[in-house]
């Protein structure tokens, strides 16, 4: 299973280009010294893997090391909050998600000002996210699941990568879409949300494509929907959800950016 992200390379290396104009007369080349890239989720999830394979490419563009730091915690606020607050000189970017746009909604005291404490230097991807269960799960379809949430409302449980993200307001909006109840259970991060959902602590995740896909080829999660319009290229024997439940789409994205003030 391959989804094609826009790993805009070209994009981050005029970002580097204006960041060592704008060092003045000293004609400092950018970069000189290690980019710490912020990845506000614990490892092993999506966001972390589309990140470390912008840093290879970065890292050989550029010439220099691309540090991936995980920050993971409060929904992504914590790592981002430590980007809003880093010094705005191109040494230290965030991988932004879905999260990113739907936090100020969510959290009525946010440490930062979204709109202005940030640049945008590049969209990387987008990409559907996928409603997974165990492989051995009695659900083998997107009806399969409405059924039992009917059946037993509150009962059925689904992971997210945290408060605020694609997996979370996709549970969301399938449960309203539905008219069903289940349970949220949100993690520091996608890896250990797959970590439970593997050992039968959760029942399910609308993980997003980057996440889930190894375990879904791996044959260790099955594939019930995905969560764009229409079927995926790269799904084609995947319904869509709102094939079962009109309306529904969810979509999922991924951006860098750095702190408020980086020349670009």
């Amino acid at each position: 299973m391959h989804f094609r992200f826009r790993f805009n390379i070209a994009r981050v290396i005029a970002f580097a280009a204006a960041a060592s104009l704008a060092a003045g007369a000293a004609l400092a080349a950018y970069p000189d010294k290690p980019i710490r890239l912020v990845v506000p989720f614990a490892a092993g999830g999506g966001t972390d893997l589309i990140a470390r394979t912008l840093g290879a490419g970065m890292s050989k563009e550029l010439g220099q090391t691309i540090i991936v730091d995980n920050k993971p915690g409060a929904g992504t606020i914590i790592g981002t909050d430590a980007v809003a607050k880093s010094a705005p000189d191109g040494y230290t970017l965030v991988m932004a998600s879905f999260a990113h746009a739907v936090n100020p909604s969510l959290q009525p005291k946010l440490p930062f000002d979204t709109e202005k404490a940030f640049t945008p230097v590049a969209l990387i991807g987008r990409g559907p996210n996928i409603l997974v269960v165990r492989a051995d799960s009695p659900f083998k379809t997107v009806k399969d699941v409405i059924e039992a949430a009917k059946a037993k409302p509150g009962k059925l449980t689904y992971a997210s990568q945290g408060n605020g993200t694609s997996a979370h307001l996709a549970g969301e909006m399938f449960a309203n879409l539905a008219k069903v109840q289940m349970i949220h259970v949100p993690y520091r991060g996608a890896g250990p949300a797959i970590t439970d959902l593997l050992g039968g602590q959760v029942d399910m995740i609308f993980g997003t494509a980057a996440a889930v896909s190894t375990f879904v080829d791996s044959g260790k999660l099955r594939a019930l929907g995905v969560t764009t319009p229409q079927r995926s290229p790269a799904l084609k024997d995947i319904p869509t959800i709102a094939e079962s439940v009109p309306g529904y789409v969810v979509e999922s994205w991924y951006g860098l950016y750095a702190p408020a003030g980086t020349p670009m």
